[in-house]
């Protein structure tokens, strides 16, 4: 087709809005100012970091690292042999095959502080974890980055 597409949330951290930082609605549509489309290479990641303003006039810094990721393409359709039972792959009808595809995929970050190296870099990390197909689970790399401890004053450590 044209190439144009919707964008879809395929998962987000927390799954429940918190009452006071409710998530973004629309978010799908601002990873991608200019559209969801296909491009027929692998563009470099982007990544960039905006201000959005609430009901309330809070900001929110809502951080964008934007990848490509290859399509998969169909696979050759079998068809029985003169009726025999037997399979043969179908030959491709011209010597060119079909071009590949890179699809846009977006990790979003929102928060109330202004922070967009901490947010690139987490991002980042988040991204290389992904790409690389490591055995961490992504949920606990999540609550890693977003937890600290923090001492009470005169306690113990």
């Amino acid at each position: 087709g044209s190439g144009d597409g919707q964008g879809q949330i395929l998962q987000r951290f927390p799954e429940k809005d918190w009452e006071d930082n409710p998530f973004p609605q629309g978010i799908e549509l601002f990873c991608q100012p200019s559209g969801w489309q296909l491009f027929p290479e692998r563009n470099p990641p982007t990544f960039f970091v905006a201000v959005l303003t609430d009901i309330n006039s809070e900001r929110h810094y809502c951080a964008c690292f934007t990848f490509w990721e290859a399509l998969e393409t169909p696979q050759p359709q079998s068809h029985p042999r003169n009726g025999e039972g037997e399979e043969e792959e179908e030959e491709p009808s011209s010597p060119v095959q079909p071009a590949q595809l890179f699809a846009p995929k977006s990790l979003v970050l929102v928060s109330r502080l202004d922070h967009a190296e901490v947010f690139r870099n987490s991002l980042g990390l988040i991204y290389t974890i992904y790409v690389d197909g490591l055995s961490v689970s992504l949920e606990n790399v999540i609550g890693n980055l977003l937890t600290c401890t923090i001492p009470i004053t005169g306690g113990a450590q």
